[in-house]
């Protein structure tokens, strides 16, 4: 298992926007990202699952938090704007973009998918992570060291059946990643990459997997390491990757110092 122990504070001087921060992987990321110091930015649906996790933060630390509730099956193209155009309002840059919201869907084979579950899908697993990279990319720019990391999965990478719109989605992640890493490689200091968590107790896995004892799955704490380590100088090598944190072994990874 990958272990990765940074100096306290390490993310102090960092700002951090984080999706899918009010529950499961994003919010775990939220908790220990702030306890590294980071200034967060934190999207998510739900408002009070969002207000908790702000107060939980603010007890201990005296970080900058900012909360945007936003609910990406619904959201606008000009609500990504405004949460884009707030941030450049309030911060002179971005350090850290982590797409960590996802939906499910509906598990059944394509000739019988809803086709509204598709487009929302779609919407949270596709079009959100297109707009708020687009639209972020000039503050993550300002940053001399920034990260993207997009949140995979291995049915998005090998095609498996019954996954519908969440498998395709998740494909089309990574095709963006890969996109973007080229297009930033010699035009920039942000280094982008995808990591497949692999099964992990969440309320999406709970969905997929109703008949499986969420205890036999790890919970996202034991994803932090990695996470830590990937918005780290000791990373900065590592970009256009699509990683597995199964199998992580950042010798295979770092391309550069």
């Amino acid at each position: 298992m990958f272990s990765f122990n940074p100096p306290k504070g390490f993310l102090s001087d960092k700002t951090i926007l984080i999706t899918g921060a009010s529950d499961g992987i994003g919010k775990c990321c939220a908790l220990n990202f702030a306890n590294h110091g980071a200034n967060l930015i934190l999207l998510g649906r739900s408002t009070e699952k969002l207000e908790k996790i702000y107060d939980s933060i603010h007890t201990s630390n005296p970080n900058s938090i900012t909360i945007h509730p936003l609910d990406f099956a619904a959201a606008s193209i000009s609500d990504y704007k405004q949460v884009a155009d707030s941030i450049e309002d309030q911060y002179d840059r971005l350090d850290g973009l982590i797409h960590s919201a996802g939906m499910l869907g509906a598990r059944c084979p394509i000739e019988h998918y809803p086709v509204e579950t598709w487009e929302q899908t779609f919407r949270v697993n596709t079009a959100s992570i297109f707009l708020l990279t687009k639209f972020l990319l000039p503050s993550l720019r300002r940053s001399d060291d920034a990260r993207i990391l997009f949140t995979s999965s291995s049915v998005g990478r090998k095609g498996r059946g019954n996954w519908g719109a969440y498998a395709v989605s998740k494909f089309a992640g990574e095709g963006l990643m890969q996109v973007l890493a080229k297009e930033l490689e010699n035009t920039s200091s942000i280094k982008v990459n995808s990591l497949n968590p692999g099964g992990i107790r969440t309320n999406m896995r709970k969905a997929a997997y109703p008949a499986e004892n969420p205890e036999s799955v790890p919970s996202p704490e034991i994803l932090m390491p990695l996470y830590l380590y990937l918005f780290s100088p000791e990373s900065k090598g590592i970009h256009g990757e699509s990683l597995n944190f199964k199998d992580f072994d950042p010798l295979t990874h770092i391309k550069s110092g």
